[in-house]
């Protein structure tokens, strides 16, 4: 190999890199494989084929180095270390693919081609910072085995570039290796090579806070380790006299963790609430769950005092990446702050390993046919005995094989799914844009509506402020998001039609002084053909009716029903009757045992408002949304008097029927002396309670006061109005009433 190519101290490097990986690989390479590699990798040396990089390396020291990096950190198979020392020939265009077949075999060259088309995405910058590129990359990828190359060679790099003089080209690559990589190690199970990635990130873009967190981390631990003894001994013992199955441990957060927390809450070390924090697990069936997790609640918070204003309610209501949890933080021995986790083993298993593993919960977004996939990967890594990469072969890259990725003008990028549209990347990027869009520009060709797009492809959207959508574009998109936009701006133009019609009818009744009737409308609109309301109205407003056939038709309804032609049975509004059932869901389902009409019409589905929350008790009333779903309001509803003005034909006379049902949601709001106790002897009375449930609290404090929102499940307004009766008897509460 031309040795003018190498300073000194790069050929000594190379030649002990030359030997440690032939002592990894052994036999696994036979001998004329690893002569081939070398005659190729001088012939380029030896044409001028290889320049420096950016960082001015060596282009063949870098690709040894990998390759020994590779082989102590992830044990690859020998396929794997051949691509990694062939691929920066392919891409000075010196060694070609139909080479690398001949004398090398198909599977390296397939892995080359996919770290050649890898490194090829790098030439959009701007889609780096863009979080659909790591997907992009998975597709251009085909083969696991290339983006553990990736990772690997990342790692080598982060290495080498220790101390580099170009500070601003360090940290760029501490950015991209931090923002891309690491997550994707972290999926793969390579959490090492996750870590070590972080921590050089951190290093390389604010070393000296790196080694200052790591220097009081190491000062503290014994006494930290102490501490967190001292703190878990009462609880488990409470916990433990409660009789919950239960596992109770303590954490100390990452250096990198530690540092982001800082970052974001622009605290010193000392500051951070959770620097470590105390994990109760509870083992538990579904439907003890909440229950059990509020009483470990009472339990740690009448042990330690809380700060209300840490409360995290995620399980109430969950993290929309399906994260279930809640977080206190209270005043622990020693006057410090100490985060709990309460959680019970089936939310801790969604969030470390499924819907919304730890990677997610730090705000790193995915799907959950990645997570199945990665989590399969990530298993072969770890159990496989007998060299887990000679598994991966015909492990190909397929899970984004149902996507597109697209990039716009800029160089963002949009996933959707095989088989999208223009259409659908135009509503992808904004309602407003694909509602106006008559066509586009993919890779600089104009194409139409209907086009459907491939990974890769730059769309620009073109707009014409005169556009409308019709029915004709549910036909042309596939994505369910563009679907929904284009049948809610038609629903919305129907709406509008419809109040135009109706108000052309109500004013040809006033100028033919003619009363207008319901439940004649009702058999007008059925016999003109219409099955709702709405189309009706929609088609009197667009002019698809005529106003003066319409009346025509009414008057003769009209006449038919005073001669008592009509027949059947005349059902009024008022023979509504609603019964609500134990769940809201089983509401929306349609369970004909729900509401029932009359005497024989059943099956009505309903909706309890989330606007007024009714409870069983409440005066209410139905209103027929556009959908077609009857929602239950409380007569005191804030929006009730819109309603009544804007949409009295859609009202229906409601009422409860004799089964009560249980557990409806109501908010209690509470104001108060900024006493801490408070809060406890609040859930205190609640918890002991038998028909009230707590499902969630809020609390804000602010100049010497405290104002807090409760929501609990109570079976009808008598147990609500007992529950308020004892909690404005808590000591420092000056006011309680139920939230509108």
């Amino acid at each position: 190999m031309e040795e003018k190519f190498f300073k000194d101290d790069e050929l000594q490097r190379l030649r002990q890199l030359h030997r440690s990986l032939l002592g990894h690989l052994g036999e696994r390479v036979d001998a004329e494989a690893r002569k081939a590699v070398r005659r190729a990798l001088a012939s380029s040396v030896e044409a001028g084929a290889f320049t420096r990089d950016r960082f001015g390396f060596n282009g063949v020291l870098r690709a040894v180095e990998t390759a020994e990096t590779l082989c102590r950190s992830v044990d690859p198979d020998p396929n794997m270390v051949l691509a990694v020392l062939l691929s920066p020939i392919s891409r000075t265009g010196h060694l070609a693919e139909d080479q690398v077949k001949k004398m090398w075999g198909d599977d390296v060259a397939a892995l080359v081609r996919g770290i050649d088309k890898v490194a090829g995405l790098y030439s959009r910058s701007a889609a780096v910072e863009s979080d659909n590129f790591r997907k992009l990359l998975l597709t251009f990828a085909e083969d696991i085995r290339v983006i553990i190359i990736m990772i690997v060679d990342r790692l080598a790099l982060m290495r080498a570039i220790n101390h580099h003089p170009n500070e601003n080209l360090v940290k760029e690559t501490a950015y991209e290796v931090n923002y891309l990589y690491a997550p994707l190690a972290h999926r793969l199970g390579l959490y090492a090579i996750k870590s070590e990635l972080e921590d050089m990130s951190l290093k390389y873009s604010n070393r000296e806070m790196y080694s200052r967190i790591a220097r009081e981390l190491k000062e503290t631990k014994v006494k930290r380790d102490q501490y967190i003894a001292e703190f878990i001994a009462p609880v488990k013992e409470k916990l433990e006299a409660e009789g919950l199955n239960f596992e109770i441990k303590g954490r100390t957060k990452s250096i990198y963790s530690i540092w982001n927390k800082m970052k974001k809450q622009h605290n010193t070390v000392d500051d951070i609430y959770d620097l470590f924090a105390i994990r109760i697990v509870i083992d538990c069936p579904p439907e003890r769950e909440k229950p059990e997790c509020w009483l470990a609640y009472s339990i740690v918070t009448d042990m330690y005092r809380p700060n209300p204003g840490r409360l995290k309610d995620w399980l109430s209501i969950p993290k929309s990446n399906g994260y279930e949890s809640l977080h206190i933080t209270v005043y622990g021995p020693g006057e410090r702050w100490v985060e709990v986790q309460i959680r019970t083993r089936r939310m801790d298993a969604i969030a470390e390993k499924g819907l919304a593993a730890h990677w997610k919960y730090k705000g790193i977004k995915s799907e959950n046919n990645l997570d199945t996939w990665m989590a399969n990967v990530r298993d072969i890594l770890e159990t496989a005995h007998t060299g887990p990469m000679e598994l991966m072969r015909n492990f190909k890259m397929d899970v984004y094989a149902h996507e597109v990725f697209v990039f716009t003008p800029r160089g963002d990028l949009y996933k959707l799914p095989q088989g999208a549209t223009l259409l659908d990347f135009a509503f992808n990027i904004h309602t407003k844009i694909g509602t106006r869009c008559v066509g586009g520009k993919v890779n600089g060709r104009n194409r139409k509506l209907n086009y459907r797009l491939a990974s890769g492809d730059t769309v620009e959207i073109l707009t014409s402020p005169q556009q409308e959508p019709n029915r004709d574009w549910l036909s042309i998109v596939v994505t369910s998001k563009a679907r929904n936009k284009i049948r809610a701006v038609l629903k919305e133009n129907e709406n509008r039609s419809a109040d135009v019609g109706k108000e052309l009818l109500q004013r040809r009744f006033k100028n033919r002084k003619m009363e207008y009737d319901e439940a004649n409308m009702s058999r007008t609109i059925t016999r003109m053909g219409y099955k709702t309301n709405i189309a009706f109205f929609s088609a009197l407003g667009s002019g698809e009716l005529e106003v003066n056939d319409v009346v025509d038709t009414y008057l003769e309804c009209l006449s038919r029903q005073l001669k008592g032609d009509e027949g059947g049975e005349r059902v009024s509004a008022a023979s509504y009757t609603l019964q609500p059932g134990e769940e809201e869901a089983a509401a929306e389902s349609g369970n004909s045992d729900v509401v029932v009409i009359g005497d024989n019409i059943k099956g009505i589905n309903y909706r309890l408002a989330k606007c007024c929350n009714p409870i069983y008790g409440d005066d209410v009333f139905g209103f027929v949304s556009s959908e077609g779903v009857i929602k239950i309001h409380r007569t005191d509803c804030p929006n009730a008097g819109d309603i009544r003005r804007k949409y009295p034909y859609r009202l229906i006379r409601t009422r409860w029927s004799g089964n009560k049902g249980a557990d409806f949601a109501a908010a209690i709001r509470v104001v108060g002396k900024d006493d801490i106790g408070i809060v406890t002897n609040i859930t205190s009375i609640i918890n002991k309670e038998k028909s009230v449930s707590l499902r969630s609290i809020s609390i804000d404090s602010n100049d010497g006061l405290f104002q807090g929102v409760l929501v609990v499940g109570v079976s009808d307004t008598a147990a609500l109005d007992q529950l308020i009766k004892k909690i404005a008897t808590v000591k420092g509460v000056k006011n309680v009433h139920r939230n509108k």
